[in-house]
C-alpha cells in the first residue's frame, strides 16, 4: 500500500483521496436528501415522514463533516498560536511586531 501524500488544499479535487472527501462531504449528503424528497413526493402520509427522517439524515451527514472541518481548523489554528508562543519565548516579542533591534521592551 502507498502511503498518502501531502498535497496544498486546492488541489483536493485531483488526488484520488480529495475525491473520495468530496464525495463524503458533497455528494452524499446530497444523495441522501433528495433521495428523502423522492420517498416523500410519491407516497402518502407514512412516506411523507419516512421521507423527512431520511432528509434528516442527509442533513445530519452534512453537518457531521462540517463539525469534522471546524474541529481540524481549530487545531490548526491552536499550531499556529503555538509557534507564535515558540517564537516570543526566542525573541521576546510576537511575530507579528516590529522588531526593536534585538533587544527586549522595557530591558
Amino acid at each position: 500500500m502507498s502511503e498518502p501524500t501531502q498535497h496544498k488544499q486546492g488541489d483536493n479535487a485531483q488526488t484520488p483521496i480529495g475525491r473520495g472527501i468530496v464525495l463524503v462531504r458533497y455528494v452524499l449528503p446530497a444523495a441522501v436528501i433528495v433521495a428523502g424528497a423522492i420517498v416523500m413526493s410519491l407516497g402518502g402520509e407514512a412516506d411523507l415522514e419516512g421521507g423527512a427522517g431520511i432528509v434528516g439524515a442527509g442533513i445530519a451527514i452534512f453537518a457531521v463533516n462540517w463539525l469534522i472541518r471546524a474541529s481540524a481548523a481549530g487545531d490548526r489554528e491552536r499550531e499556529r498560536e503555538q509557534q507564535a508562543r515558540d517564537f516570543f519565548d526566542a525573541h521576546g516579542r510576537w511575530p507579528d511586531e516590529p522588531s526593536t533591534g534585538g533587544r527586549r521592551p522595557g530591558a
